[in-house]
């Protein structure tokens, strides 16, 4: 995906956030530092724009918090969203036991290794992708699920918009419509953006295309 957006005319960064699983806890406020710095990195005359998959959504209030600079907007894409106010639980109770019942020794296995290999497989184009994303999968903490995310008021000042490729988010994007935010749709399953980069990276691309004024 970054070098599609790089091609586009945008410029990027992809922090790791490998060292998490042994940040905390909290963990929150290592994700936050971690991204606050590689903001840092983006040339200063352009405007920042922050794009979170998955489970990143849920600490977008405070990398915008921990920003070294102004944030110009926050997309979600097939992501989980922070609470309106107060601290947003990493995973509901009943997701808890269903993860608690995975756990060994305080560890969970690898994400893909959660679910039955006929949801997993579909998801990644082809056996090559499957393998090189699964040699970047931690093995998180239970604990890591556990805590609370806080939700800084006024993190949502900037722009926000959800780009939903399919259930179970298309709740969560309706919860996007219902705060006002712009949604848009590229239909696919949850990796999706490893499966047709160049439709995610075009809609991506409109999506924020409005946020953001031209360097001058």
């Amino acid at each position: 995906m970054a070098t599609r957006l790089n091609a586009s005319g945008a410029v990027t960064v992809v922090p790791s956030l490998l060292g998490v699983a042994d940040a905390g806890p909290p963990f929150w406020p290592s994700v936050a530092e971690t991204v606050g710095r590689s903001i840092g990195e983006l040339p200063s005359d352009i405007p920042v724009v922050l794009v979170a998959h998955s489970n990143a959504g849920l600490f977008v209030p405070v990398i915008v918090e921990a920003s070294r600079r102004p944030v110009a907007g926050c997309l979600f894409v097939d992501a989980a969203l922070p609470a309106r106010s107060g601290p947003t639980a990493v995973a509901p109770p009943e997701f808890l036991d269903f993860l608690r019942a995975k756990a060994t020794g305080g560890r969970l296995p690898q994400w893909t290794a959660w679910w039955d290999e006929s949801d997993v497989a579909p998801m990644f184009p082809d056996p090559q992708t499957r393998r090189a994303v699964s040699a970047e999968q931690p093995r998180l903490p239970l604990s890591y699920y556990e805590e609370k995310v806080p939700v800084p008021d006024g993190w949502d000042d900037a722009a926000c918009g959800y780009l939903l490729f399919g259930p179970p988010y298309d709740q969560t994007a309706q919860d996007a419509r219902d705060r006002g935010w712009d949604v848009d749709q590229v239909p696919g399953l949850h990796l999706h953006q490893l499966v047709d980069p160049d439709a995610v990276t075009a809609c991506i691309v409109a999506m924020v295309d409005g946020w953001c004024s031209p360097a001058g």
